[in-house]
């Protein structure tokens, strides 16, 4: 169809909510992005969208052109999917993620998927907040922890684990600690986003719950410093696995309350709510859920 990009645009248009915000994510000018929205007007005879000064409102009639549209766009993606190759996925995918996952083991995964489809763009932002997938054009989130109910489809695709670790020489000055309870008369490095800070959890070996009461100094709210400190001597960390792995195994970090369990969270790829999964980004997920299970393995 000849009208795809005028379609895609005015996608773009209803979720950016103007067309300054679309122009920037499409990379065309403002006069362009409004000439299509016309464009579509103008062939189909309906008023799609209600321009003011500062803002941009659908009609109702474009409430279900928008919805008529995103069905066709898919169809056509769909087409396009049919018999290719991972060699030939192309196009881009924009995909948010966790700080400490997408730095130590998603931008790794993205570079092995790209050598297999060198004609796929990815842009991974790495952002702790959870972004609005529609409103931000996103394709798929990757979030850690527990789903709130929401218009948005999931699939769970591996696991976030948790670890108790200092370094040599901070446990070459005290006394590893043997239960979690020991805990309490040891300098800890608290996570600020922890609520409450002051609490670790663990479970005992029947599974039952079991709460550690901490206090430190040291009180930082992102994972990376949390582990230069620890790396430093400052005290017992717990954080994810994925973040000091490296470190444990290479003896710079040593594991302790190893034979308790720690928290774990889901890992979940997050879409917006419809029915086609363009291939391109199922690719992307696949890989991932590959990649995290792989160093579940290796671990």
């Amino acid at each position: 169809m000849s009208d795809i990009p005028e379609l895609e645009t005015f996608v773009c248009v209803a979720h950016a909510g103007s067309f300054a915000a679309a122009a920037r994510r499409l990379g065309l000018s403002p006069a362009m992005v409004g000439r299509r929205v016309q464009s579509l007007e103008d062939r189909y005879g309906v008023r799609l969208v209600e321009r003011t000064t500062r803002s941009l409102r659908l009609t109702d009639q474009g409430q279900e052109f928008l919805a008529q549209t995103k069905r066709i766009l898919d169809g056509v993606e769909a087409l396009a999917d049919i018999g290719q190759t991972k060699a030939a996925l192309k196009g881009r995918v924009r995909i948010s993620a966790p700080t400490t996952l997408g730095t130590k083991k998603l931008a790794t995964i993205v570079a092995g998927l790209i050598e297999t489809a060198p004609m796929l763009t990815v842009e991974l932002s790495l952002n702790d907040r959870k972004v609005d997938l529609i409103s931000e054009g996103y394709d798929c989130a990757i979030r850690v922890g527990n789903l709130q109910p929401s218009g948005l489809v999931a699939r769970r695709i591996g696991t976030y684990r948790f670890v108790c670790c200092a370094s040599p020489d901070f446990l070459s000055r005290n006394t590893a600690p043997t239960t979690p309870a020991d805990l309490s008369g040891l300098p800890c490095i608290l996570n600020l986003n922890l609520q409450p800070r002051d609490q670790w959890r663990f479970l005992d070996s029947s599974g039952q719950p079991v709460i550690a009461e901490v206090k430190g100094a040291i009180e930082l709210d992102y994972d990376e410093a949390q582990r230069m400190a620890a790396l430093a001597g400052a005290g017992i960390v717990q954080v994810p696995l994925h973040l000091v792995e490296e470190d444990i195994s290479r003896g710079a970090l040593i594991e302790v309350l190893a034979s308790w369990g720690q928290p774990q969270l889901p890992i979940h790829a997050v879409y917006p709510s419809r029915r086609y999964v363009p291939q391109r980004v199922a690719a992307l997920v696949d890989a991932i859920k590959e990649g995290l299970r792989e160093a579940v393995q290796a671990g």
